[in-house]
């Protein structure tokens, strides 16, 4: 109860109890970010206006390195890679360079939507054979046998050669100059750096880079990572080759077989990131764009396939008839994810039949409006995890939907000598169990959570957007996607109002659902009699106080020629425009 609800409970503590109560519900029901001015009951800022350019990041001095690229006449490509780089620097428990890279682009001078898959593979020297002669069910979390080839700086490259306008110098070297002299960790970031230093002190690197003095940083202490800022120097100077196959690449290879692992220089030398087609499905006039696997992007399109053969406006926000349609929703999109998503150069996935409407109708006539699905699974055809996702527009008409990860938040912990970042842990994400689409394979890339993600109507750009924290990502997309156009939220607005998550419901092995699985409630917004119902309906219900991913968005305007701008409020950083 809140201050004001003691308030009136001691002046009038008998008459006016019933009063008390049923204040005190709506109090709990609506969210704790209320602006009556504006008329958006989810809305914890306005949002962001921008004529020229737009900028949305997860850290306030990312945030304004990229929109300076933009003044300076880069490229949304250009202000992009120098926000994510910056991320890389001041948000390392989310992204950096040891991670991959997923990007959506809308091109204005081809007036086409281009996708980057800039994910790594897994060691050519490395068998599945080895890891069930040392006992291994699972591939450890983090360590060096975690580690797949970081595709980061090969999807800037690619990004900067066919996109790019300033030199690269330009957009590390504010990057290089904040990692030389220093910069104040930002609350949230800081928290999770701590956190994350739980299980990784244990790395002699990660101590000496990450821990300086024997911890982490507090929020407002300066932060200096010089070994980084020599490593993108040798970036600027040597191109990409630096990384993949010179210093950096020795260094990677030294470290990581020093920590019993397998990545060689030679992965490494033969990492490419891919150019790939994005798909698309239509939501109720909306066409919304996502990457084939070896993402989990289809999720999305499957989800709202299926929410698609449901008048959901009528229900309303927060409902229970809504809420339990989204889970079972999930429910079922998350069983052909376990079943189905995969490397398309190992396994052929069946695209046209997942995201066909006809398919998403026979799904959806297994969702009981009374009762929860407790078994299911995959139709006929993480663990754990951390982010960043930005997105850039420009002048020129171009926009970018970029995300960025080490997987685990700060990654495996191997932090290659002399480097200054942590090497990625989405090896992990492998199955050791043989014959399955993900099963682990040496150069193969494995299941990716990343989902950048984008909106057209009538062929033209409309919303870049995209929600970070890893298995959260297509419930925190699709949810955004229904507040818009459903609920017809504004930008700030759909991404400020209380989300759900849903743990669990589909084994490693996609062969079933084993359980329930657990809805997790714990922002506001949602009426204590409704989550009741939803637990006499057979829900189980959790709270938590984070796990609800971190939104970005931009939207373009095209009769005023305005960028509209919003950030997520649970993080650090903030949307500007010029």
């Amino acid at each position: 109860m809140n201050d004001f609800s003691k308030y009136i409970s001691v002046r009038i503590p008998f008459a006016g109890i019933l009063t008390v109560l049923l204040v005190t519900m709506l109090v709990n029901h609506l969210p704790a970010q209320v602006r009556y001015n504006s008329g958006r009951y989810f809305s914890s800022r306005s949002e962001a206006l921008g004529e020229h350019g737009m900028v949305c990041t997860s850290q306030p001095l990312a945030t304004q390195v990229g929109l300076e690229i933009l003044k300076k006449g880069g490229t949304a490509m250009d202000a992009a890679i120098a926000a994510n780089a910056m991320l890389g620097l001041t948000e390392p428990t989310g992204n950096g360079i040891g991670g991959d890279i997923f990007a959506i682009v809308w091109d204005a001078k081809s007036q086409k939507i281009i996708g980057l898959n800039g994910s790594g593979r897994s060691p050519q020297s490395l068998k599945i054979s080895w890891f069930k002669e040392h006992g291994m069910k699972m591939i450890p979390s983090y360590g060096a046998l975690s580690v797949s080839v970081p595709g980061c700086v090969d999807g800037w490259y690619m990004l900067h050669n066919r996109f790019g306008k300033l030199p690269m110098d330009q957009l590390l070297n504010p990057t290089i100059e904040y990692a030389t002299n220093g910069f104040p960790v930002t609350e949230v970031i800081a928290n999770s750096w701590k956190k994350y230093a739980g299980s990784l002190n244990k790395y002699e690197g990660y101590r000496r880079v990450y821990m300086p003095g024997g911890k982490t940083p507090a929020m407002g202490e300066i932060f200096r990572n010089p070994e980084l800022a020599n490593t993108l120097q040798l970036l600027v100077k040597g191109g990409r080759d630096a990384f993949y196959k010179g210093p950096v690449a020795n260094a990677i290879e030294k470290t990581v077989h020093a920590e019993g692992g397998f990545l060689a220089q030679s992965d490494l030398a033969a990492h490419q990131g891919q150019w790939v087609e994005p798909v698309s499905v239509n939501y109720r006039g909306y066409d919304v764009w996502e990457l084939p696997p070896n993402t989990q992007g289809l999720a999305v399109l499957e989800m709202l396939n299926i929410l698609e053969q449901f008048d959901i406006t009528s229900m309303g926000f927060g409902s229970l008839e809504y809420t339990h349609l989204f889970v079972e929703a999930k429910k079922l999109a998350f069983e052909d994810r376990a079943r189905y998503y995969a490397d398309p150069d190992y396994y052929n996935v069946p695209l046209k039949a997942l995201l066909s409407k006809q398919y998403a109708a026979q799904r959806s006539r297994l969702i009981n409006p009374e009762k929860v699905l407790d078994s299911l699974y995959p139709g006929d055809m993480e663990r754990f995890g951390n982010t960043i996702y930005l997105t850039v527009a420009d002048q020129y008409g171009n926009m970018v939907s970029l995300i960025q990860s080490n997987f685990a938040g700060m990654g495996s912990g191997i932090i290659p000598d002399g480097c200054g970042f942590s090497l990625q842990n989405r090896g992990c994400s492998f199955n050791l169990t043989e014959g399955l689409p993900n099963s682990y394979a040496p150069g193969k890339r494995p299941f990716h959570t990343l989902i950048p993600a984008f909106v057209t109507k009538n062929n033209k750009p409309l919303i870049s957007f995209g929600v970070m924290g890893a298995d959260m990502q297509p419930l925190g997309q699709v949810q955004v996607l229904v507040n818009l156009i459903d609920f017809k939220m504004g930008l700030q607005e759909a991404g400020d109002a209380a989300r759900i998550n849903h743990i669990g419901s589909s084994t490693p092995e996609g062969i079933g659902a084993k359980g329930k699985g657990t809805i997790f409630l714990e922002e506001g917004g949602f009426s204590p009699m409704v989550v009741a119902r939803l637990q006499r309906m057979g829900h189980l219900i959790g709270h938590d106080l984070g796990g609800y991913g971190g939104y970005q968005a931009i939207m373009l305007d095209s009769v005023n020629h305005v960028f509209h701008g919003a950030s997520e409020f649970r993080k650090d950083g903030y949307a500007a425009g010029y």
